[in-house]
């Protein structure tokens, strides 16, 4: 995967240098990769604000479907519709428009098999817990957090790009408006010189143009962009203050511009419980803006920092949690799936760093056991850092990105490399609520962590009932910190030991190595 990611990193740069430039009206390619981006570029009116009186879309019919897919104003009378084609086979699109002379245009596509890498977009899986690429490949989450990493200097955002083409990350959560000191500050344009100066009714293409730019670079690593569309953390510019309409332009604007990259995730806010401006009925209702606004149906979730939000409610595919504590050991994990009857992700379970304040001096051993107690509670887990020289975490990969400056990334690479050998879709708690603190696939895989604790043996005690309980495992001890897989000789074969639970009467325990960090996984194996 590493040298996969750095081949593709050149690459991307290339393609970044020639998407961040100022668009022209252009005939759009006639093939392209299922679940890749069909873009029409036409040109249309400048005068007025075209932002707001001009609407345009296209109605695309193909493989038994019609999808209408609004487009957007890109500046310089130019106007874009971006569409990713979720079949294969030949597409006819129409144009619709307020304006004449953007209305009635046609054409037709191609969507083609997709080529190595594309796996199309991720999805809840069918079992309604765990991801899946569109393509049925699991996706096993190990994200990150920068929060305005796409708003710095190229220079920065390429140490951020290299960091992660080594890095185990697979999504990183960016905020769309800057919470940190950034290059890219003004995402609409400017009426004057004050914080607040800024015209709601007429976006700065070019700063979307930017944010679109590292979109795409992050999914030509691999890496799924979960989009954070406001924040608390901005008081002197007010982005997030907005009427109920410019909020409805926005979400809008963001769907037409970034919802075709399949790579792309939504989030409505972070901590959105501390956006005072807004009620929890307008929440709801720019869900149901964001919903409408987006026909490729991309994943959306809500991130909180003291009281959660209905994560049951039909918008919401995944629950994004902020919560440490919940994660400390697998039982409380699993209770937070359960309420939410969908995937859970940890987004934030304290950072680890060197800063003052309590969220963001995490050891690099208390961050890899969280990720280890969500694994086995079946949820996912979320990283960050906030090293920083000046202790302030605004410099730190939390805010700004740049290097890793922590120990946990390559042990949770080593983490990722064991979920992917696991059951497909995820791991699954295995009878969490009679505190047998196993995760896995009931009588075929068992995964059982110890944290910091330091035994020195472990019953081999596996919940089941009945003949296809009956199974034989081969065991290996994992240093999930160290980063190393013992097998344990021999096999050991499970018979009855009560009403509830099967044990190997020869084998009734397995000696293990007395110190902390270690994990057992106990695999199926032929009798």
């Amino acid at each position: 995967m590493k040298i996969t990611r750095r081949n593709m990193l050149a690459q991307t740069m290339a393609i970044g240098a020639a998407t961040s430039a100022p668009a022209i009206a252009a005939a759009a390619p006639r093939t392209v990769e299922r679940w890749g981006v069909f873009e029409i570029a036409l040109e249309g009116p400048r005068e007025g604000n075209p932002f707001v009186d001009v609407t345009l879309a296209a109605v695309f019919e193909g493989a038994g479907k019609s999808i209408r897919v609004p487009g957007f104003y890109d500046g310089d009378g130019v106007y874009r519709i971006r569409f990713s084609p979720p079949e294969l086979g030949t597409w006819r699109w129409r144009s619709e428009s307020s304006a004449g002379v953007l209305a009635g245009k046609t054409g037709e596509l191609t969507a083609v098999a997709p080529g190595k890498g594309n796996r199309g977009p991720v999805r809840v899986s069918k079992d309604g817990y765990h991801f899946a690429y569109a393509d049925g490949t699991p996706f096993r989450q190990i994200g990150t957090t920068c929060y305005s990493w796409a708003l710095q200097s190229d220079a920065k955002c390429a140490e951020t790009l290299k960091t992660l083409a080594g890095a185990p990350f697979n999504k990183m959560r960016m905020l769309v408006f800057p919470n940190v000191p950034s290059v890219a500050t003004n995402p609409f344009a400017r009426t004057g010189d004050g914080p607040r100066d800024w015209d709601s009714a007429r976006f700065d293409p070019a700063y979307f143009r930017r944010y679109e730019d590292r979109i795409q670079k992050l999914g030509a690593l691999g890496i799924e962009a979960d989009v954070i569309l406001y924040h608390p953390y901005d008081e002197k510019r007010g982005y997030s203050d907005m009427k109920r309409a410019d909020d409805e332009r926005y979400l809008r604007y963001v769907a037409a511009r970034f919802g075709a990259y399949r790579n792309v995730w939504w989030a409505m806010a972070n901590e959105y419980d501390n956006i005072e401006t807004k009620t929890m009925e307008d929440w709801d209702h720019l869900f149901q803006v964001l919903v409408a606004a987006d026909p490729h149906d991309r994943p959306r979730s809500m991130h909180q920092i003291n009281t959660y939000y209905d994560h049951r409610k039909p918008w919401i595919t995944h629950a994004s949690v902020q919560n440490g504590a919940a994660v400390l050991d697998d039982l409380r994990a699993e209770l937070h799936r359960a309420f939410a009857l969908k995937p859970v992700i940890f987004d934030e379970v304290v950072y680890e760093g060197n800063i003052a304040k309590r969220w963001g001096n995490l050891s690099a051993e208390d961050m890899v056991q969280r990720f280890w107690f969500g694994l086995i509670g079946g949820c996912y887990v979320g990283h960050s850092e906030t090293f920083a020289a000046d202790r302030n975490a605004d410099g730190s990969w939390l805010g700004q990105g740049g290097s890793l400056s922590g120990h946990s990334a390559p042990r949770l690479a080593f983490l990722r490399r064991i979920m992917e050998e696991g059951p497909v879709p995820g791991v699954e708690p295995i009878q969490a609520w009679w505190n047998y603190h196993l995760g896995g696939q009931q009588n075929a895989y068992y995964l059982r962590y110890f944290g910091a604790e330091q035994p020195t043996e472990w019953p081999v005690v596996l919940p089941g009932k009945g003949p296809e309980s009956l199974q034989s495992y081969r065991v290996d001890i994992l240093d999930t910190w160290n980063m190393t897989v013992t097998p344990v000789d021999g096999v050991f074969r499970m018979a009855k030991k009560n009403d509830y639970d099967v044990q190997d009467p020869a084998r009734p325990t397995v000696k293990l190595p007395g110190k902390p960090w270690i994990a057992l996984r106990l695999v199926k194996v032929q009798a």
